[in-house]
């Protein structure tokens, strides 16, 4: 009959056992606070509609650029694009370190063996004879340190953790490319209409000057005229190689995002610069924190430096180390499996650190720190969010005014141009008349243009500040 004192104190070391492997001297994470406003500054001016459940940033991409030249730039882009690939590749590092951290939570099994032969003469004869085995052996050893502090398990969380932080990392990459190209695809767009605008001018222009040659030469105007529609035509003229210069050079920035060689963008579509809605849902405030990938990505930052904490805290316990080794050998193969050959020997190893110089407590300070330096990355990840928010709000609104009455000064240009042509062809006022008015014209339409894309451009910003674009 067993002894139940025995039986106790069996089971009162397993309970200990138990007990041990349960310790975890790290903190427990609680997420930092931050008070978030109760709506976005700048709804209001931009009529938002703060609703709870929907959200522009809960839309897809190809639900907010419906466009189907831009859908296939961003397609490509999501697909081919150098940062999203790295991105990607930082993500199957990360887990392939997972896999090396926790790998130390288990025991390590090791086999080997060895065999030598050897000709060995005869005793009776002149010849030798050939021994297959002269001496051998086998062996198989074991290891393991048993994580009672829970070093290995919070150096593990904080490689999962870092893991999650790779992962968003990525999703910011994705939502910053979808902007990138939106926002490529828009100015080039811009470029394409104030190119167009300027040859149109300069077609104009180029019948000025021979009206006003026509006219010198019959003696009904004079030399200066002349030289001051030209001054008109050139001015035209020169900005054409430059803006073909920037419609190039963007459509090789696009192709870059696009992961491919530089080359030309095809775009078919006849107006892209419309100005967005003016009712877009932004959700609320507080929703921002779980939907933007950047502010997810600092969390799990914070979560890593939390952990590590623990790591630090650990160091400062007895480290208990136990190994096991089992072995066969003998002179000849038979031997070698007899029962006197075989040899089992255990180790077991307690260390305790007494003295470090100051390394345990420098590593424990080091963590804390670095942890309330993640905290203020959160924060910040957050308040720059929220920022975020509020300038493409108020961007949304002030843009759309700019543009409605820059169209009102096109307008008027438009108008003040062709009076001062018809008085000037009436002989009721000189040529420089005309050359300002035109002047102003030109530059209003290109300011209307600029004022299109930046209206246009406010969609993307707000698409990107609400953290839509990852999904």
């Amino acid at each position: 009959m067993r002894n139940p004192k025995n039986q106790y104190s069996t089971s009162a070391a397993i309970a200990l056992a138990i007990f041990l492997a349960g310790c975890n001297v790290g903190p427990k994470y609680t997420r930092p606070n931050y008070p978030a406003p109760p709506a976005f500054r700048g709804a209001d001016d931009a009529a938002i509609v703060s609703d709870a459940k929907n959200s522009l940033g809960d839309q897809q991409w190809s639900q907010v650029f419906q466009e189907p030249e831009l859908q296939d730039l961003i397609r490509k882009a999501l697909a081919n694009n150098y940062d999203v690939r790295i991105a990607a590749q930082h993500i199957l590092e990360q887990q392939d370190q997972v896999r090396i951290t926790r790998s130390q939570q288990f025991p390590t099994l090791s086999v080997g063996g060895t065999g030598l032969g050897a000709d060995v003469p005869s005793l009776n004869t002149s010849t030798s004879t050939i021994s297959p085995l002269v001496e051998g052996a086998f062996s198989l050893s074991a290891a393991w340190n048993p994580d009672f502090w829970g070093l290995y398990r919070k150096q593990t969380q904080a490689a999962r953790d870092t893991l999650l932080a790779q992962t968003w990392a990525q999703r910011a990459v994705r939502l910053t490319l979808v902007q990138q190209v939106a926002t490529a695809y828009l100015q080039l767009r811009a470029l394409d209409n104030q190119l167009a605008i300027t040859k149109q001018t300069l077609k104009v222009r180029q019948d000025s000057v021979d009206l006003t040659t026509k006219l010198e030469t019959g003696g009904g105007a004079p030399l200066s005229d002349v030289r001051q529609a030209e001054q008109l035509l050139y001015t035209a003229s020169s900005e054409v190689p430059q803006l073909e210069q920037q419609i190039q050079q963007q459509e090789n920035a696009i192709h870059l995002l696009l992961g491919e060689n530089p080359g030309p963008v095809a775009r078919k579509a006849a107006e892209t610069l419309t100005p967005p809605p003016q009712d877009l849902p932004t959700g609320l405030p507080s929703q921002l924190l779980e939907r933007r990938p950047d502010i997810q990505q600092a969390e799990a930052t914070l979560k890593a430096a939390n952990a590590n904490i623990g790591v630090a805290r650990a160091q400062f316990f007895p480290q208990l180390s136990i190994s096991a080794s089992a072995g066969i050998g003998g002179d000849s193969f038979p031997t070698i499996f007899g029962s006197n050959s075989q040899t089992i020997y255990g180790l077991g190893q307690l260390a305790q650190p007494i003295f470090e110089g100051g390394k345990l407590r420098g590593q424990l300070e080091l963590s804390k720190d670095t942890e309330q330096e993640m905290v203020l990355s959160y924060q910040k990840a957050i308040a720059g969010a929220f920022r975020d928010v509020s300038n493409a709000l108020v961007a949304l609104n002030k843009q759309h005014a700019y543009r409605v009455e820059q169209e009102k000064l096109v307008a008027a240009a438009q108008d003040a141009s062709r009076l001062a042509r018809v008085r000037y062809q009436g002989g009721a006022t000189g040529y420089l008349e005309v050359l300002t008015n035109d002047s102003n014209l030109f530059a209003a339409q290109l300011n209307l243009v600029s004022a299109q894309q930046g209206e246009a451009l406010t969609l993307v910003q707000l698409y990107s500040a609400l953290g839509g674009g990852w999904q």
